[in-house]
């Protein structure tokens, strides 16, 4: 049974990394430190040197900027400079409007902004912004969490210094946590302490909502919902879950100015870990607690294996996420813990190995992918059928299975990861 300390502390992780969130987050973390240096320096800098890890350097080059129309790092850095406020977090760049826009992209134009690859880190998430005006200087340092700030100092001052010359990468200690107390604590914790989970679904929905008024991104969750998709797919629970994922997805990717709530620093995976379980629930007539309970569910196993994934990897976020969704599905067609398991085992059997070739519009396809996958896998797990330990990366025990997943995202395809950037940036 979990005690009430040990649910505060599940309660507080989960608070702690199911975020809202505009714009794709790693460009805009790239922001939020260049807007934390630049409060620091006092004034717009004259110049701006950034420096990235490859992954963040990976998923920032081809995404939608929101409110910019705008694509990359530049403009992203612009505006950070220019009208970020870095008590917003993740939504730094909220109060951008058409004039804004317009100082970022002659602010570009004056050649302010200089980026480039940090060479000799270990860390897949690092962030280092250099600003400078007359004589003052300021650098800010973000590191292991898109809004962990490890380092600010302004001139020869050091404000702020939690930089460590640990081995380590970003993942976390999650020795305490486990899938079974993931699955009991989404289904017995008292309902007024999880509901705050019922936010994700407001954003992510309304998100969905505002990409049918627009055109965004491949445009995948408006093909499928036009007459050809319908004709195609169907009228289904099924067809519903991908269509809907997948606009939130597009307008997401597009930089349409809508707030999303992220997981573990990723909009996309807290899209991917909300609309199919809202969307089951709603057409499976759950009730309101279920629905609650089943968000949870999602939401904290995704948190638990990017907790020895890492928050950025080789492999795509949506096969973290989704088998969160296929967890809270599984739950709602009335699933306990055992069938919970088999459905995370059928996903890890699956979508391993799962690239990321960083954030931009055909996120959603992959998104849309894993979803199919998370239903299938509830589907089957529902019936009794399960994945065994004879076949590949699959342990009798759940946990190792998942541990399994998270070794070959985190260890084994850094090989993958360098080529897809050399890939990426030689084109």
């Amino acid at each position: 049974m979990i005690d009430k300390t040990e649910r505060q502390r599940i309660i507080e992780l989960v608070k702690s990394e199911v975020l809202p969130a505009v714009g794709c987050t790693e460009p805009i973390a790239v922001a939020l430190c260049v807007s934390k240096a630049t409060e620091t320096l006092g004034q717009v800098p004259e110049h701006i040197d950034v420096l990235l890890s490859a992954n963040i350097l990976k998923n920032a080059m081809g995404v939608g900027i929101p409110g910019t129309g705008m694509v990359g790092l530049p403009i992203a850095i612009a505006l950070g400079a220019l009208i970020g406020k870095s008590s917003y977090q993740l939504e730094v760049l909220k109060d951008v409007c058409p004039e804004s826009v317009e100082r970022g992209k002659a602010y570009i134009a004056e050649d302010h902004i200089k980026i480039g690859l940090k060479q000799g880190i270990k860390e897949k998430l690092y962030i280092e912004v250099k600003v400078n005006a007359g004589t003052d200087d300021a650098t800010a340092i973000i590191s292991t969490d898109h809004t962990h700030f490890v380092y600010i100092s302004k001139n020869s001052d050091v404000l702020l210094n939690e930089q460590t010359d640990t081995e380590e990468d970003e993942c976390c200690d999650d020795s305490w946590l486990n899938m079974h107390k993931v699955y009991e604590f989404a289904t017995t914790a008292p309902l007024d302490e999880i509901a705050f989970i019922n936010d994700a679904r407001r954003l992510n929905e309304n998100a969905a909502r505002e990409s049918l008024k627009g055109t965004y991104g491949h445009q995948l969750g408006k093909t499928l919902s036009r007459p050809i998709g319908r004709g195609i797919m169907g009228e289904s629970i099924f067809s519903h879950i991908l269509s809907i994922t997948a606009c939130a997805c597009d307008a997401r990717m597009a930089g349409a100015p809508i707030p999303v709530m992220s997981n573990s620093g990723s909009g996309n995976q807290g899209i991917c870990a909300t609309l199919p379980v809202v969307v089951f629930a709603q057409e499976n007539h759950n009730t309101d607690e279920e629905m609650t309970r089943a968000l949870m569910l999602s939401h904290l196993t995704a948190i638990y294996i990017k907790q020895s994934l890492g928050k950025l990897s080789a492999l795509c976020g949506c096969v973290v996420a989704s088998t969160g969704s296929s967890c809270g599905i599984t739950y709602l067609m009335g699933g306990g813990y055992e069938k919970v398991t088999y459905a995370v085992k059928n996903m890890v059997a699956n979508l391993t190995g799962m690239i990321c070739d960083g954030a931009k519009p055909s996120c959603a396809l992959k998104l849309a992918s894993g979803v199919s996958t998370a239903v299938l896998s509830a589907m089957l797990a529902i019936h009794g059928e399960c994945v065994g330990s004879v076949e590949g990366i699959i342990d009798e025990d759940v946990d190792r299975s998942i541990h399994n997943l998270t070794k070959i995202g985190k260890d084994a395809m850094c090989e993958t990861d360098r080529c897809v950037l050399d890939i990426m940036t030689s084109k």
